[in-house]
């Protein structure tokens, strides 16, 4: 028994002179808020328990936008509210909606339907300091509008790509909700890739439940990093609907703002053809496996379309690649980011027989549909 006490009391004997010898040296290791702090860190490593740092890295680069015009709004699902209505024709600096700085020099996103018929726009930033901007144009098919100030020291929100965006991902609106101020909503991303052709036929949108009202047109939506994810946009015109907006992504916005600075316009790439969904009903009657494809219903002559070989009939299944299906549908949407001249593969039925043809992208003209 001695020697089994001698052989297990030397070491304990030992780490406890060295705890000793580490309590002394390294202070810190005293104090129970170190231990609690590694028992913190380890938390929120999991995710993120507040959004209070994503929201003071967005916020500085959200801003709100106003005229001193008398304004009559159109009929829009984000202005279409009986309370804001009250407000339509307010003149002297009244509250319209939102935007968001893109660039250090200066460009502003937002919403067409912010700015439309306005003549003076004026913007208030984070910092409560107001500035005249000027119209740099607009894209009334895809709502959006660029603006110019100057101004020194902003603060654009950085990008993040729309594909890296997934169904439950964590979202917040940051805007001017019925002229109130700065505010912050929370929700998730609900659905991607929604193709709204009453919006635009042009782009795809985010929808969230984040809570968005009359004011937060043109804002930003970020994620859980003060990234900005999309520019609100719309909500759902239905007296029962609830959490129901949509958001245009924000790397389209910024292809977009591109354009617009470069070339006055945005450049969009244009097939030539009309064409509809088919019911699965239709699809099962005419031999198809699926209605995930369209059905070419009209050909402009002349066209790219024309020239690459199609027909009336034909049903397209894919467009460069990429596989047409439900939430995927519209030609408009799939190629409105090419560039006019490039070729694009699209395969097609015609009469039971998969096929194959190539089509050069034309231009579609800004004042055409």
């Amino acid at each position: 028994m001695k020697k089994l006490l001698d052989f297990v009391g030397l070491p304990v004997f030992a780490g406890v002179i060295i705890a000793v010898a580490l309590l002394f040296l390294f202070p810190q290791l005293r104090q129970p808020s170190f231990f609690q702090f590694n028992s913190q860190q380890q938390v929120e490593q999991q995710g993120p328990a507040s959004y209070s740092r994503a929201v003071r890295i967005a916020a500085p680069g959200v801003v709100n936008i106003s005229t001193s015009q008398k304004r009559n709004f159109r009929d829009h699902p984000l202005l279409n509210d009986p309370l804001f209505q009250q407000h339509n024709n307010i003149r002297n600096n009244s509250p319209l909606g939102s935007g968001v700085v893109a660039s250090e020099d200066g460009y502003i996103l937002t919403n067409y339907h912010v700015i439309e018929s306005a003549n003076e726009i004026q913007v208030q930033f984070f910092d409560g300091s107001t500035e005249y901007a000027e119209l740099v144009g607009t894209d009334p098919k895809s709502d959006l509008a660029v603006l110019k100030v100057n101004k020194e020291n902003l603060k654009p929100l950085q990008v993040r790509r729309s594909e890296e965006m997934q169904i439950g991902d964590v979202v917040l609106a940051i805007g001017n909700p019925w002229g109130v101020g700065q505010t912050v909503s929370q929700g998730i991303i609900s659905a991607t890739d929604r193709g709204l052709k009453q919006l635009s036929p042009y782009t795809y949108f985010f929808q969230t439940d984040a809570a968005v009202n009359p004011g937060n047109s043109g804002g930003a939506v970020i994620d859980a990093y003060g990234k900005l994810v999309g520019i609100s946009t719309a909500i759902l015109n239905n007296q029962n609907a609830t959490g129901i907006s949509f958001a245009i992504p924000a790397d389209y916005a910024m292809y977009a703002l591109d354009d617009i600075v470069q070339y006055g316009y945005v450049v969009r790439g244009w097939l030539g053809f009309g064409a509809d969904r088919l019911s699965a009903a239709a699809a099962a009657s005419g031999g198809l496996v699926s209605n995930d494809g369209i059905f070419v219903t009209s050909i402009t002559p002349g066209s790219p379309a024309e020239q690459a070989g199609l027909q009336l009939g034909d049903y397209i299944t894919s467009i460069n690649d990429i596989p047409l299906s439900a939430s995927n549908p519209a030609p408009e949407q799939a190629t409105s980011r090419l560039r006019p001249g490039s070729l694009i593969n699209i395969d097609f039925i015609r009469q039971g027989q998969a096929m194959k043809t190539v089509l050069q992208v034309g231009l579609l003209r800004p004042d055409e549909d």
